[in-house]
């Protein structure tokens, strides 16, 4: 077996075809109603499925696209060796919760809600190098329980600027293994934190438009790829404001034009006519669940040969603004080749 091979200081290429066996990816009512809609393997009406917290039904999100992620690569628990998630809520509630009868063991990952572009590249990293035979990469977010722990109580019914982004009830799940499966990993881009003093809470697309930009072009930078390489390069969540930013700060601090390739699930997720969704999608959700439905299916198919999916994140707390604290940022970059089945 080959190791992985180390290329610059922040990208890695995998040498053993690690591959997504199978992928899932589920949705709230809202999302359900979206564009997107009928993609996803499951739409739940009801945003608080029975349970009596929020926090409780994000697990229970969670727990939905795990399982039908292994059902879907035709495996049980029984044969998945590790899994790798996270999500918004303090110390990962939402997953810790929702995994803790898998009897999987189980890797705690934050990265805010670049964490799905996060354990996709941790969990074919373990399974490029033959740590383990198969792995689960995972997240989610709630609109409900997002507000609760970063905003105010849903009852207050307070206005939303218009920079705002309205956070995804979704979550996605992805099986990996080598050598199997037609959607190949096959290099990653860890990124740096980046900030530019953003202080707006309300505005994640700002925070996380410069470690979006510098991840892309340290990717390009490192793999030595133009932009135009990849038929399309897919950022997490930055919504209409971020999305903005990237290009104007790509033209200008590196001299990359993305526009004709690029998408954005936070400006994918709903219909953007909405009024009420402001500048788009955000939460861990919003890219887990596209990613894992949308996108995998059509490089499955091979209508997408390669694709740059830059997961991005706002590393803030419920403390953080409140001391005065800006907002940095975090952006991941997994590449995925399609067609090898």
């Amino acid at each position: 077996m080959n190791l992985p091979e180390k290329i610059g200081r922040q990208t890695v290429l995998l040498k053993n075809s690690p591959c997504v066996l199978a992928s899932a990816g589920v949705a709230g009512k809202r999302e359900g109603n979206g564009p997107l809609g009928a993609e996803f393997d499951r739409v739940f009406e009801d945003a608080r499925m029975n349970e009596d917290s929020w926090e409780k039904a994000e697990s229970d999100l969670q727990k939905c696209a795990v399982e039908t992620a292994i059902q879907k690569a035709g495996l049980s628990v029984n044969d998945i060796d590790l899994i790798l998630a996270g999500d918004l809520l303090g110390q990962s509630m939402g997953t810790t919760f929702g995994v803790r009868g898998l009897d999987i063991p189980f890797l705690g990952l934050y990265g805010a809600c670049s964490t799905m572009a996060l354990s996709l590249a941790t969990a074919a990293l373990f399974t490029d190098c033959g740590a383990v035979n198969k792995a689960v990469a995972a997240t989610s977010s709630h609109f409900c329980s997002a507000e609760k722990q970063f905003r105010l109580p849903l009852e207050y019914g307070g206005q939303r600027p218009p920079q705002a982004q309205w956070t995804a009830t979704a979550a996605g799940a992805a099986v990996l293994g080598r050598g199997e499966g037609a959607v190949k990993v096959g290099c990653l881009t860890y990124g740096k934190i980046c900030d530019m003093g953003i202080t707006d809470a309300n505005n994640m697309g700002a925070a996380m438009a410069p470690a979006a930009a510098d991840t892309i072009a340290t990717h390009l930078r490192e793999t030595g790829r133009a932009a135009d390489e990849y038929d399309c390069i897919v950022t997490g969540d930055l919504g209409a404001v971020g999305t903005k930013l990237l290009y104007e700060l790509l033209e200008k601090e590196y001299s990359t034009d993305i526009r004709s390739n690029h998408s954005d699930c936070g400006l994918m997720l709903y219909d953007m006519n909405d009024r009420d969704v402001n500048s788009g999608a955000s939460g861990c959700g919003c890219s887990a669940s596209i990613v894992c439905t949308h996108f995998m299916r059509r490089l499955a198919a091979g209508e997408i040969k390669r694709l740059l999916f830059v997961g991005t994140g706002a590393l803030l707390s419920q403390l953080s603004p409140l001391q005065g604290e800006s907002i940095p940022s975090i952006a991941h970059a997994v590449v995925l080749e399609g067609g090898k089945g």
